[in-house]
C-alpha cells in the first residue's frame, strides 16, 4: 500500500495473498480505514466485484481517506458477531462511553456515542469475519436509533458452471413436408417447407458450446470455495460421412466437407452429408412441390408445368415443362423443354433435345441446344444445332442452320441463315462503342497542328532574319571562332565586337526564336505521343468484331450494333427486353443485305471496318 495526498492506495497487481497480508497488519494494529470503499477491498482481494481500473491492467487503486489509530475506549464498544452456517449476525443497541477523568483532573461524564462503519470493519476483520460485511445494512443499523439484530455478513456460495452441449445453427436439419411459409407470413402451397433437406460444402451444422467453469465462493474466514467442474464432450463423436468437427476463429463446429443430402442417425445422433438426392418421382405439387436444393440433383421423371427446381449441378432425364434456376454447376436436360426456362448463374446449359417456347439464359458460360424453336437463348457462348423464329445474343454465337432469327454477338458464325416465312433473319455484330475517344483524339490533333504550324514559322522567322548580310557575317565570323578556325588580333576583335554591337537586335531575336522553336517542339512531341496512346487505347477498348455467313439461302440483313456496356450486361437483359431490342427499329451500319452469297466481316484493331 502506498500514501498518496488524496488518500491510501492498494496495489491490484500483487498477490491477493500479499495484500491480505498488508491488510492484516492494519488491522491487527489496532488501526482502520477511514473512508474505506469496500468493494474495491473486496475486488484486491478475493476478485469479487466490479472492474477497478483499465480492464486486463491491474494498477493501483485508491482503497480509503487515511489510516487512523483505534483508541482502546473505542474498541470496547465492538462486542463479538453471533455466528450462523453462512452468515454473521450482530445485536445494534444505544452506547455509552464510560466516565473519564482527564490528567488535569477534569471528569467527562458518560456520555452516548454511535458505532463507525470503518471500525466495524476493521473490528469484525479482528474477529474473524474476513469476507461479506454487508456495508450498507451495517450503515443504516447504526444510523437507526432503534436496537435490533441484524445479519452484518454472509458468505458467498459457488456458482456452478454450465456443461458442454451442442446447439443447432442450421435450419435446414429437419425435413417437412408442410406448406412453406415465406418471409411475409403468407403460406405458398405450391412449395413443402423442407422436402429435401440440403446442404452445402462448409456449412455450420452444430456449435460446440464449451463448458463454462463456476465461480468460486468465500466463506466469512476469506477461505475460497471452489465450484463443481462441469462435463466436456467431443464434437467429433457427432461427425458421420461428409462432415468433420473443426476448431474454427469462433469456436468448434461441426461442418460439412461436401455439398449434398443430409442425414441424421436417430440412435447415434450422428449427422452425414451423402451424395445428390436421385428422385424418380418427377417435380409436381402431388410429389414435391417446388424445390429449393443446395446440392446436386438428378430427376429421372419430368418436371411439370409452373414447377420451379432452384439449386446446381441439376440433371434431368424426363422432359421440362417448369422452370430450372441453377446457382452455378450444370444444368443438363436430356429430352425436351416446352414452354419452360433455365437460369444459370454460373455454368452451362445443354438441351440434347427441342427448346420449344422457351427462355435459356446463362451469365458466365455456354448453352448448348439441338434444337431450338420461339426461344430466347443468352449467354456467354451459344452452341444451336438448328435454331427457327428465336432470339439469341452472346459473345460467340454458333448456329449451323438458322431460320428466322435475330441474333447478336461479338463474333457469330453460322453455316446457313435465311427467313422462315414472312420472319426475316437479321444477324448484329456487336461493336464496342467508342466514340467517347474520338472527341479527344480530335482535339490532340488540332492542338498538334497548332504547335507544328507556330514551329513552321519560327524557324521561318529566325531563318529570315539570319539572312540579313550583317546578320549572316556575324553569325559566319561567329562560327569560325566557335570552331577556332579563325584567329583575330585586337584590331579584328574591335571590329566584331562593332559588328555585334550593330546587329544586337537581330541576334535577340534569333535567340528567342529558337528558345520558344525548342519548347514548341517538345510540346508537340508530348502530344503525339499522348495522340499516340489515344488511338491505341481505342482500338483496344473497339475489341475484335466478326460476322461470318457460310451460305445465305434467302433475304438476311447483317448489321453493327454499336453498345456502351460490356457484352454482359446485354445477356442479363430480361427475355422481353431482348426481343425488343433485337425485332425493333434496325440501326448501325448495314455490312451484307442479300438473298445468296456469303459473308466473312471482321473489325480490325484500328477500329476500321473492312472487308476480308
Amino acid at each position: 500500500m502506498a500514501k498518496r495526498p488524496d488518500g491510501i492506495y492498494i496495489d491490484l497487481a500483487l498477490s491477493p495473498l500479499t495484500l491480505t497480508a498488508a491488510i492484516n497488519e492494519v488491522f491487527h494494529s489496532h488501526c482502520y480505514f477511514a473512508g474505506l470503499n469496500y468493494p474495491v477491498l473486496n475486488k484486491a482481494l478475493y476478485g469479487i466485484g466490479p472492474e477497478v481500473g483499465a480492464p486486463g491492467k491491474p494498477g493501483w487503486a485508491r482503497i480509503a481517506d487515511e489510516v487512523r489509530v483505534l483508541a482502546p475506549e473505542r474498541i470496547a464498544l465492538y462486542k463479538n458477531p453471533k455466528l450462523g452456517r453462512g452468515y454473521a449476525e450482530y445485536y445494534f443497541e444505544t452506547l455509552y462511553l464510560d466516565e473519564m477523568t482527564l490528567p488535569d483532573g477534569t471528569v467527562i461524564p458518560e456520555r452516548p456515542t454511535r458505532l463507525d462503519v470503518d471500525e466495524f470493519v476493521a473490528e469484525m476483520w479482528n474477529k474473524g469475519i474476513l469476507f461479506g460485511i454487508e456495508v450498507a445494512a451495517v450503515a443504516a443499523a447504526i444510523a437507526s436509533t432503534k436496537a435490533d439484530r441484524i445479519t452484518v455478513a454472509t458468505e458467498l456460495e459457488p456458482e456452478p458452471g454450465q456443461d458442454a452441449t451442442v446447439v443447432e445453427v442450421s435450419s435446414d436439419l429437419h425435413r417437412s413436408d408442410a406448406p412453406k411459409t415465406r418471409a411475409d407470413g403468407r403460406v405458398d402451397l405450391g412449395s413443402f417447407q423442407n422436402r429435401f433437406p440440403q446442404i452445402k460444402a462448409n456449412v455450420r451444422l452444430l456449435k460446440k458450446l464449451p463448458p463454462v467453469p463456476g465461480h468460486p465462493g468465500f466463506d466469512l474466514a476469506g477461505r475460497m470455495t471452489p465450484a463443481a467442474a462441469p462435463k466436456d464432450l467431443t464434437l467429433r463423436f457427432f461427425a458421420g460421412d461428409g462432415t468433420e468437427a473443426r476448431e474454427l476463429e469462433d469456436g468448434e463446429y461441426l461442418v460439412s466437407t461436401r455439398e449434398g443430402f443430409l442425414n441424421v442417425d436417430a440412435k447415434s445422433n450422428r449427422i452425414s452429408i451423402t451424395d445428390k438426392i436421385v428422385s424418380t418421382d418427377g417435380v409436381s405439387g402431388r410429389t414435391t412441390g417446388n424445390l429449393q436444393l443446395a446440392g446436386a440433383y438428378e430427376e429421372f421423371g419430368d418436371v411439370q408445368e409452373q414447377r420451379d427446381v432452384t439449386g446446381g449441378d441439376i440433371t434431368v432425364h424426363g422432359n421440362v415443362y417448369g422452370n430450372i434456376h441453377s446457382r452455378g454447376g450444370t444444368v443438363v436436360l436430356d429430352q425436351n423443354l416446352v414452354s419452360g426456362s433455365i437460369a444459370n448463374a454460373a455454368g452451362n446449359i445443354t438441351v440434347t433435345g427441342v427448346a420449344s417456347g422457351s427462355v435459356i439464359h446463362t451469365a458466365k458460360g455456354t448453352v448448348h441446344v439441338g434444337r431450338a424453336e420461339n426461344c430466347v437463348i443468352s449467354g456467354t457462348i451459344v452452341t444451336v444445332g438448328e435454331a427457327s423464329n428465336c432470339e439469341i445474343i452472346a459473345d460467340e454465337i454458333r448456329i449451323e442452320v438458322a431460320e428466322g432469327c435475330a441474333v447478336a454477338g461479338r463474333n457469330v458464325e453460322i453455316d446457313s441463315a435465311g427467313p422462315r416465312r414472312r420472319t426475316e433473319m437479321v444477324v448484329y455484330v456487336l461493336v464496342k462503342d467508342v466514340s467517347q475517344f474520338d472527341q479527344e483524339i480530335a482535339d490532340l490533333e488540332q492542338r498538334v497542328a497548332g504547335f507544328e504550324a507556330a514551329n513552321v514559322a519560327a524557324q521561318r522567322e529566325a531563318e529570315r532574319i539570319a539572312a540579313v548580310p550583317d546578320v549572316r557575317r556575324y553569325l559566319a565570323l561567329a562560327a569560325k571562332l566557335r570552331a577556332q578556325e579563325l584567329q583575330l588580333n585586337a584590331e579584328q576583335g574591335l571590329l566584331l565586337r562593332k559588328i555585334a554591337a550593330a546587329v544586337a537586335t537581330e541576334l535577340q531575336a534569333i535567340a528567342k526564336l529558337r528558345t520558344d522553336l525548342q519548347a514548341g517542339q517538345t510540346q508537340q512531341k508530348l502530344l503525339q505521343d499522348k495522340l499516340a496512346r489515344v488511338i491505341e487505347q481505342k482500338a483496344e477498348a473497339a475489341g475484335i468484331a466478326r460476322c461470318g455467313l457460310r451460305m445465305v439461302s434467302g433475304e438476311t440483313m447483317v448489321r453493327t450494333m454499336p453498345f456502351q456496356a460490356d457484352v454482359a450486361a446485354l445477356t442479363q437483359l430480361p427475355a422481353k427486353d431482348i426481343k425488343q431490342r433485337l425485332r425493333g427499329s434496325p440501326s448501325g451500319e448495314v455490312l451484307f443485305c442479300d438473298s445468296a452469297g456469303s459473308l466473312d466481316w471482321h473489325l480490325n484493331a484500328r477500329q476500321r471496318p473492312v472487308d476480308a
